[in-house]
């Protein structure tokens, strides 16, 4: 039970510029007196600082030592956060132990042996993850993986042998990824599996390899067993198109006799089964009619699953293990809004827990199973205490086609005094839309959200058709629905906080990171009289040059995206990605636009954004493109994520009539590059010292 990813992959223009995009000054004035209205309503809450929204947490990612003896969590040093390490029974006598001077460590965790802290890390946000790490008797630190152009990712560890973990890496072949084993504390890697063809592996707890994972040719997925080291020929299990990214294995128990299955195979929701390997005889463990099952709770010692959840527009856990139940129970009874287990020692009886309050800032406590104690550990972002967050409301959105969309909406703060979800009066709106776009959105803490809330504006965000985690039918109905079916949702969506009296016409702001960005994209060249303005972040602009240049070991499983959007090696799905491609109505752009873009981004290249750039230049069509040459896909530093954010409220202000915290000196400590249109964001060419 671990906390799921905020969906976070993840925004001008003069009035000049807008009276322009927006066909007249009559519209510029409508928007202003609209931002008037609303500043009434809300000139009483205070702005929060960009800085304490997209800083640095003072404290994040609390772990405990598999032996119990050792905290440790993520927090700054010298404004960048690092790896920090102290005794479980005294946590203020904390030292550092990493020494990350430019790129923050955001993902780390404990040796088996609980004898060394490792972590991964990428120069630049060019996703090569290698693999580092530090023995915590003597602080030396080791890179583990010291290769060029290499990523890592970790194949198995165990519970039995916890010096060594299964990790594979591409240094041979960029497209495939060998099975190593690794010895942590000497640093030996060990070739165990070269691998041609395969896709991914699974290991059981003695570190042998069990299972090796192929993309068929009908886009599902094959599943092979692997007997001494060699992958037998025929698959002892296969899966359609229909079912690949709803089915997976999902592990074994740690005596191997057990192995557990995600499947949606000859249903429409994701059961959680568990196999008789010797036998092959399945049991149905748990079932949701509305959602996936997700995550799993498992006794440490056995893997054996003690719950499970179910994701629909909350998170449900249901506890098989009587002890679990009552420790859920308890947690339950203690903490408000959401919460869930991040760490656990090998004996499970301590865990590190998170809280979500969702109106206030995450707190992480130190649960004592055995003495039923619960203790503050940290507050990730104290600075938020007592701010005016807003609370996020789950709500059901019909399509025109009669599918429902889970889909989550926070208003302004004063904008909704009864409390029903719903505004006493029309407010601007951001539609929010999330990334993959096979992934969704999540209730609970969004930075995004609660930034544009405090700002003046409702934010929606949908779950599309295409979105995971509700059953293989609403996520196959997505199939090839680019800027089709895919769009009409996030259309349809607007057109209900419209129709329900959140927002109005001409009131819609559209952004999104990734896919969200495509969508954004889309949104101002295929509907340009839908939204006022957009914020594309990452977003391809070109599906055809997007396929054509992906990372290499994303190779074996290149089908996906052939089946699921349109195959470029075929006259009619080259027809269909170029038909999805907003590059190729750039033209049709009349709203104001903003672009930002990591210039190391290996899944959309700087490529994308420059192209429909370019297009929208010739064309004589303004845009603001804003380029961070050390980032990639999304923006790790904070000093980076601050100033775009910056940029962006501001750009959402002039449109719409928010409220912005004035640019002021937020460039400086960042990389911002300025490509183009600085003149149309007020404050961003002082901001430039131009």
């Amino acid at each position: 039970m671990s906390r799921r990813s905020l969906a976070t992959r993840l925004l001008t223009t003069t009035l000049a510029a807008c009276a322009i995009a927006f066909s007249g000054t009559a519209l510029a004035d409508h928007h202003a007196s609209n931002g008037a209205t609303m500043h009434q309503h809300h000139e009483a809450t205070p702005l929060i600082p960009r800085d304490a929204l997209f800083g640095n947490p003072t404290k994040a990612s609390g772990q405990i030592s598999p032996d119990g003896k050792w905290l440790s969590w993520l927090a700054p040093k010298d404004g960048v956060l690092n790896i920090w390490l102290a005794p479980a029974d005294n946590p203020d006598d904390a030292k550092v132990m990493t020494d990350a001077t430019d790129r923050p460590i955001r993902q780390y965790f404990w040796s088996p042996d609980s004898q060394s802290l490792l972590y991964i890390q990428d120069k630049g946000g060019d996703e090569n993850f290698l693999l580092y790490g530090v023995n915590i008797a003597s602080g030396d630190e080791t890179t583990l993986t010291p290769f060029e152009n290499t990523r890592v990712n970790i194949i198995g560890g165990s519970e039995s042998i916890r010096d060594k973990i299964l990790v594979g890496l591409n240094n041979r072949n960029p497209q495939f990824h060998d099975v190593h084993l690794l010895d942590l504390n000497t640093g030996e890697l060990t070739m165990v599996i070269e691998n041609e063809s395969y896709a991914g592996f699974m290991a059981d707890d003695t570190l042998t390899v069990r299972m090796a994972l192929r993309q068929n040719a009908e886009g599902g997925t094959d599943y092979f067993r692997v007997v001494d080291n060699v992958v037998e020929d025929e698959p002892f299990s296969s899966t359609e198109m229909e079912d690949s990214l709803t089915t997976n294995p999902a592990g074994y128990t740690n005596d191997g006799s057990i192995l557990y299955w995600l499947d949606s195979r000859g249903r429409n929701t994701a059961a959680l089964y568990a196999e008789d390997v010797a036998t092959g005889t399945r049991t149905l463990i748990a079932e949701n009619d509305k959602a996936d099952i997700g995550g799993t709770i498992r006794d440490p010692k056995t893997g054996v699953v003690e719950a499970y959840s179910a994701e629909y527009l909350t998170t449900e856990w249901t506890a098989i293990d009587d002890e679990i139940a009552a420790s859920l129970a308890f947690l339950d009874s203690k903490l408000d809004g959401e919460f869930g287990i991040q760490s656990r020692t090998d004996d499970d009886k301590t865990w590190i827990v998170w809280n979500d309050p969702l109106t206030a800032p995450s707190s992480t406590y130190i649960y004592d199973r055995s003495a039923g104690t619960l203790e503050h550990f940290y507050t990730t972002r104290p600075e938020l205490e007592g701010a005016p967050l807003q609370p996020m409301h789950p709500i059901e959105i019909a399509s025109r086609d009669g599918l429902t969309l889970p889909s989550y909406l926070t208003l302004p703060p004063g904008s909704d005094a009864d409390g029903d979800g719903k505004p006493e009066h029309a407010v601007p709106m951001v539609l929010f839309v999330h990334g993959g776009p096979w992934a969704r959105d999540s209730y609970g803490f969004n930075t995004v959200h609660q930034m544009l809330a405090n700002r003046g504006y409702a934010v929606l965000s949908v779950n599309f058709r295409g979105s995971t985690g509700f059953g293989k039918d609403f996520l196959n109905a997505g199939n090839k629905q680019w800027g089709l079916k895919m769009h009409d949702d996030l259309i349809d969506a607007t057109n209900w906080a419209i129709e329900h009296g959140v927002t109005g016409k001409d009131q819609v702001a559209i952004m999104g990171g990734s896919y969200g960005g495509y969508a954004t994209l889309a949104g101002l060249t295929f509907t340009p009289e839908t939204f006022a303005c957009g914020v594309d972040i990452v977003g391809p602009s070109n599906l055809e040059t997007l396929l054509g240049t992906i990372p290499p070991y994303w190779a074996p499983l290149v089908k996906i995206f052939h089946e699921r959007m349109g195959d470029p090696n075929t006259e009619e799905g080259l027809a269909l990605l170029k038909a999805a491609s907003p590059l190729y109505k750039a033209d049709q752009i009349t709203k104001p636009l903003l672009i930002a873009q990591g210039a190391n981004d290996p899944r959309v290249k700087q490529s994308e954004s420059d192209q429909i750039v370019g297009a929208m230049k010739e064309a004589g069509i303004p845009v603001t493109y804003v380029l961070y040459p050390d980032e990639g896909h999304g923006f790790a530093k904070p000093t980076n994520n601050i100033a775009f954010f910056g940029i962006a409220e501001n750009f959402l202000a002039e449109c719409l009539g928010g409220r912005a915290e004035p640019l002021g000196d937020v460039l400086e400590p960042s990389t911002t590059q300025i490509l183009e249109g600085a003149e149309h964001v007020v404050g961003l060419e002082a901001a430039l010292g131009n």
